[in-house]
């Protein structure tokens, strides 16, 4: 697949430099494109291999591109871009073919003109090309279709819908007039309107309007929206985030996931009341509106938040689509997917789903998983690494008794859903695979069944709050202070005798104890042994505190042996689900199986070397710490110091206010 983002990100350049005028991105793209809609037209009556084009072969074409779109442009004036700058564009993307079906050149421009646009406190990003094509690839639209995408931005899934139906099928009706978008924004539906003319040379059902109250942003808009009656398939990626206030009160009225659900007992499914929600989530309100908007057998291809699909916050939303369509797919998206630079874009855990209208058909019985680990790009969102997108978009299409069966694809029956849980990670076939490797020679016990047992307990900390940083020298240990089993020498930040002997008893630390990381991102299942050193401590919430009861049942060194070997790790990271700004693995500490070994000479030698390991580090930190008094004779930490002489230190940190423990010991995640 060609790949034209260099050609562009050099025209870019370019163009801040030359252009008189504007050099922002957003002034510029609608000008490029309309140079390109007549690049489009030359290649086409010329011919694409035709020799370069004058800047007056481009005001002509421009004078017969209005003429063949005339609602599109008929508030265009003439071409912005001297005589040089055209001939340039001509000549720097000569080999852009606009009329391939095997790429989206369009889509390349926007991704290096509009990347730094993305407007993240809108909840709006750019959605990457190979997760479009991936979703686009798995729903499948065909000829004759009716396709709409209600949150369409610049028009990503209409324009690859449509190569799509021109690579795979014969065209039964005019493709534009079967591609509808809608977006509030009026710049970025403007951009879709007129990616779709370039794609197909005629002009689709572009409208600037709110999907959500089904309000036109002009007269035209609200007719056209009057117009529309239900898609075949609808792919999207509608804004998310908590903070997007997406409905008005009258406006929520209307959809029953805008109302307060709750879980009637015995049967434990959400029933809703009459009560409307304080705010609803507009990812949420977009789930209803897509599904109302489907024809039955209408197909769903969805970008969606995993909180979504994992919270149990959001359990009456994954129940209400589980009551209405048959689910077909879900693929995890890396960390990485929606990063366009360092600081660019967001980290947001999103998954693809797919699914089909079907409330009077029975449902498929399996539901296609994958979770893919590489998509191409890194956390600084640079071009590096393998994409794995491509290769679910083939798993997918095999037949189920051919596919491999790994973390790139997997079926899991829709029975056994667990509490209403669709991210595909949390059934990982590999992480299966690796405890039955063991069943032979490993009692796989679960941690709740030794809970129960009152083997162990586990306990979570607490949250001090930022004023009590720095008031003392009593460690607050945090995640970032906990790494390969020992609690750091010097933690971050200390606190008062007070702060201590108010959580003192409460939190009852004592040798033997271990400490693991819950909440957080690449440090959550980080474990640190408390040793007679370490007992004068004070923990926070996002770290819990495992206590071996009988020790004669389990040694706390096998215990502590056990959660940091791989496969309870593996277990770790499928379990870890993404809260919004952070992931967590919340009370599913309780479903892990500890592999512990059922020969006594093996579980003795684990034992005694986790013993040794831990005296000898424990020996050797307090050395080091009497090293460090007795080379001043002074035994104040820089807390005190920066509390008697500087004042509490101000330093952020993002645990600060979260909420505690309830009332099982784990906070309510």
């Amino acid at each position: 697949m060609n790949d034209y983002r260099a050609l562009y990100r050099e025209l870019r350049n370019y163009l801040a430099g030359q252009h008189v005028g504007s050099t922002r991105d957003e002034a510029l793209v609608p000008e490029v494109v309309k140079a390109l809609l007549c690049k489009a037209d030359l290649d086409v009556r010329q011919g694409f291999n035709r020799s370069t084009a004058t800047a007056s072969d481009y005001r002509q074409a421009w004078g017969k591109v209005r003429a063949r779109l005339p609602r599109l442009l008929q508030n265009e004036g003439p071409l912005a871009f001297e005589d040089a700058i055209l001939e340039h564009i001509d000549a720097l993307l000569h080999p852009v073919d606009l009329h391939s079906h095997d790429h989206d050149a369009l889509g390349d421009l926007y991704e290096i003109f509009m990347g730094s646009l993305a407007r993240g406190q809108q909840g709006q990003f750019f959605t990457p090309t190979n997760a479009v094509q991936l979703l686009v690839d798995l729903v499948q639209p065909q000829s004759g279709e009716v396709v709409l995408d209600p949150a369409c931005g610049a028009g990503g899934f209409l324009a690859a819908s449509a190569r799509y139906v021109m690579q795979t099928g014969e065209l039964t009706a005019p493709l534009a007039h079967l591609l509808w978008g809608i977006d509030k924004d009026s710049y970025l539906s403007r951009l879709a309107a007129l990616r779709i003319a370039i794609l197909t040379g005629a002009e689709a059902n572009i409208l600037c309007a709110d999907s959500l109250s089904w309000r036109g942003a002009d007269e035209n808009a609200s007719g056209g929206l009057e117009g529309f009656s239900r898609a075949d398939v609808i792919l999207t990626n509608p804004p998310f985030g908590s903070k997007i206030v997406a409905l008005a009160p009258d406006v929520q009225q209307r959809f029953s996931l805008g109302h307060r659900w709750v879980q009637a007992s015995g049967s434990g499914r959400y029933v809703k009341t009459q009560q409307l929600l304080r705010s609803v989530s507009p990812q949420v309100a977009f789930v209803e509106r897509c599904i109302q908007l489907l024809k039955t057998g209408g197909r769903l291809g969805m970008v969606v938040p995993e909180s979504l699909l994992s919270s149990s916050g959001y359990g009456y939303v994954v129940q209400f689509i589980r009551d209405r369509m048959d689910i077909q797919a879900v693929v995890g998206m890396p960390e990485t997917l929606f990063k366009t630079s360092g600081s660019g874009g967001t980290h947001t855990k999103t998954c693809l789903l797919v699914a089909k209208k079907a409330p009077d058909e029975p449902g498929s019985t399996r539901i296609f998983m994958a979770e893919a680990h590489w998509c191409g790009n890194d956390s600084r969102g640079r071009r590096v690494g393998p994409d794995e997108l491509p290769v679910i978009a083939s798993r997918y299409r095999e037949s189920a008794s051919s596919r491999p069966t790994d973390h790139l694809s997997y079926e899991v029956d829709a029975d056994h859903i667990v509490g209403n849980v669709l991210v595909p990670r949390y059934y990982d076939p590999e992480v299966s695979q690796l405890l039955e490797s063991l069943r032979e020679t490993h009692d796989l016990v679960r941690v709740d069944s030794l809970i129960e047992s009152g083997v162990i307990e586990i306990r979570a900390g607490d949250e001090i709050g930022r004023e009590s940083y720095g008031t003392g020298n009593i460690p607050f240990v945090r995640t970032s202070d906990i790494s390969n089993w020992e609690i750091k020498l010097d933690p971050k930040h200390g606190v008062s005798e007070d702060v201590y002997s108010a959580l003192a008893s409460k939190q009852d630390v004592r040798e033997g104890d271990i400490l693991i990381v819950r909440d957080g991102t690449y440090l959550i299942g980080t474990c640190a042994y408390v040793t007679k050193y370490d007992e004068r401590i004070v923990y926070q919430s996002h770290v819990l505190k495992l206590r071996v009861l009988k020790p004669d049942v389990l040694s706390p060194y096998l215990l502590l042996a056990c959660f940091t070997s791989i496969p309870v790790k593996r277990q770790i990271a499928a379990k870890r689900f993404t809260q919004d700004i952070i992931d967590s693995l919340g009370s599913r500490i309780r479903e892990i199986e500890l592999p512990l070994p059922r020969d006594p000479v093996l579980r003795n030698q684990v034992i005694e070397k986790v013993s040794s390991a831990i005296q000898d580090r424990m020996e050797a930190r307090e050395l080091a710490r009497q090293a460090c008094i007795e080379v001043t004779g002074l035994g104040v930490t820089e807390a005190e110091l920066m509390h008697k002489g500087r004042g509490v230190s101000g330093d952020s940190d993002r645990g600060a206010g979260l909420a505690g423990s309830g009332p099982d010991g784990f906070a309510d995640r």
